[in-house]
């Protein structure tokens, strides 16, 4: 293996370490606090866990092996087992990602009418349709032998080892991405940039009201006026880089393994090995930025792990002080 193979191998383990700890603090929340899991966005968010926990512990791995080995992880059927449950969590946790977007859009902008417009059976039912759609896809690739051991990218994942079947493999991966990826961009962009939009229509209006009182506050100290403008900067700007950054980190994870397989259906082009490995290892990045993006940089998850760890702690130092002797602290001695 060359330095590039070590390099990569590296950022696999890297990977699989951090994704395993942060989906697993994740999950711990969600058990611990009843608040999180009445919200739900909460069942979305656990969807979406377990789907990057399951990813971690199957699909990361074994890339990890056929790059160490350079060679396919298992048999074929093995491989075919994996490249299904790779095809069907990657389309699930992007289709959770998508219906998390549709929860923030309608909290937004429906703000009185929330629980009655999205309730957990609603929840439910877009989650039926998110399991049922990656199962349809990974099921007809399986099916027909369409996923298996790529060099290119190490893993198990969608490959047409057949020649005759190569246009209707073609179809399929187009068909595949536009309605996973393509679709969940979609859905992203326009529903995050309507809750852009109105979160900058609620700033300007409370930016106006802002104004006036200062107006009339004349007596008000310039230090203090300074601060309220700068608060009005602050919550503006907080809300587009939280737009930016789910977007963002969508398109960066995706975007390039997405080009790189429809690319790759062009014979003519040639593609660098280690370019498909680098594509495949930013998908698997996502598992892992995906519980900082959507929960653990949040006040209610933050708040949740403080509160475990100061139990933690304080059950500790109970244990470590041990338990008080009975006759402790006593002036009258034990009778004989």
């Amino acid at each position: 293996m060359d330095t590039a193979g070590v390099v990569l191998s590296v950022l696999v383990l890297a990977i699989i370490v951090v994704s395993l700890l942060s989906n697993v603090l994740v999950l711990i929340c969600f058990l611990y606090n009843p608040e999180i899991r009445r919200q739900v966005p909460g069942v979305f968010t656990l969807n979406l866990t377990f789907c990057n926990l399951l990813l971690t512990a199957s699909s990361m791995p074994l890339t990890l092996v056929g790059l160490v080995l350079q060679a396919q992880p298992g048999g074929d059927g093995f491989c075919r087992t994996a490249g299904f449950l790779e095809t069907f969590l990657s389309t699930n946790s992007m289709l959770s990602m998508a219906a998390l977007s549709i929860d923030r859009w309608v909290a937004v902008v429906f703000p009185l009418r929330y629980h009655s417009e999205l309730r957990h059976r609603d929840a439910a039912f877009v989650l039926g349709y998110t399991w049922a759609h990656s199962v349809s896809f990974s099921a007809v690739a399986t099916g027909l032998s369409w996923v298996g051991y790529h060099r290119l990218y190490a893993s198990c994942t969608l490959a047409n080892p057949r020649a005759s079947s190569w246009a209707q493999f073609v179809v399929f991966t187009v068909l595949f991405h536009a309605f996973t990826f393509l679709l969940t961009l979609v859905v992203l962009c326009v529903t995050y940039l309507k809750v852009l939009k109105v979160a900058r229509f609620h700033c300007k209006r409370i930016d106006v009201i802002t104004m006036q009182t200062l107006v009339l506050l004349v007596d008000i100290h310039p230090s203090v006026r300074q601060r309220c403008l700068e608060e009005q900067r602050r919550r503006r700007q907080r809300a587009t880089r939280k737009i930016s950054t789910f977007i963002g980190t969508f398109m960066l994870c995706f975007a390039p393994y997405v080009i790189t397989r429809i690319v790759e259906l062009v014979p003519a082009v040639p593609i660098n090995p280690h370019w498909g490995i680098v594509s495949k290892c930013l998908t698997y990045s996502k598992a892992a930025c995906d519980p900082f993006v959507y929960s653990l940089l949040r006040h209610q998850y933050k708040k949740t792990l403080a509160d475990i760890m100061d139990r933690l702690l304080k059950r500790g130092s109970l244990n470590a002080s041990g338990p008080r002797p009975e006759n402790q602290g006593s002036s009258i001695p034990a009778a004989e």
